[in-house]
Order: C-alpha cells, then sequence, then structure tokens
C-alpha cells in the first residue's frame, strides 16, 4: 500500500475525530473490559504462586484471563477446578 494513502487516511481519521469527538461510549466499555482482563491476569498470578505448592498452574493468556476477569474468585475457582479435575 501506498505511504500517501496511509498517511491520508490517518489525516482523515484524525479531522472526523476533531469535528465529531471520540466516541465516549466505545472508549468507556473496552477501558473497562482491558482494566478486567488485567485484574484476571492478577488473580491467576497470585492463585499461581499460592498453589504452587499444591502443583497448580494456570496458564496466563487472554482466555483465561478473561474467564478470570469477568467471573471474578468464582472464575479462578473455576480454572483451578478445570486444572484439578479435567486436566490430569
Amino acid at each position: 500500500m501506498d505511504p500517501l494513502v496511509v498517511i491520508l487516511a490517518f489525516v482523515a481519521v484524525l479531522v472526523l475525530l476533531l469535528f465529531f469527538g471520540p466516541p465516549l461510549k466505545i472508549m468507556k466499555l473496552t477501558s473497562v473490559g482491558v482494566i478486567k482482563l488485567v485484574i484476571g491476569a492478577l488473580f491467576i498470578f497470585f492463585a499461581n504462586v499460592f498453589g504452587s505448592m499444591f502443583g497448580l498452574h494456570i496458564p496466563i493468556n487472554l482466555i483465561t484471563s478473561a474467564i478470570a476477569g469477568f467471573l471474578g474468585l468464582f472464575g479462578v475457582g473455576a480454572l483451578v477446578l478445570i486444572h484439578f479435575l479435567i486436566i490430569p
């Protein structure tokens, strides 16, 4: 793709945002989702730290962080049960 086209598209998006403003509802929902993903990753990290003596290791990735972040401690509990009961 031509660099001139990319630069013109970027300038066009900037001009549109200057005239109409950023979509605040989308930004709010996105920021809430990112915060929940980070909290989920922290929950899993602490579960791994305290569960290491029992052989618990839950990988921290987007799916497990989303489960733990959106479901909270119940999500972490579900991941622990899946680890011990389903995955031997």
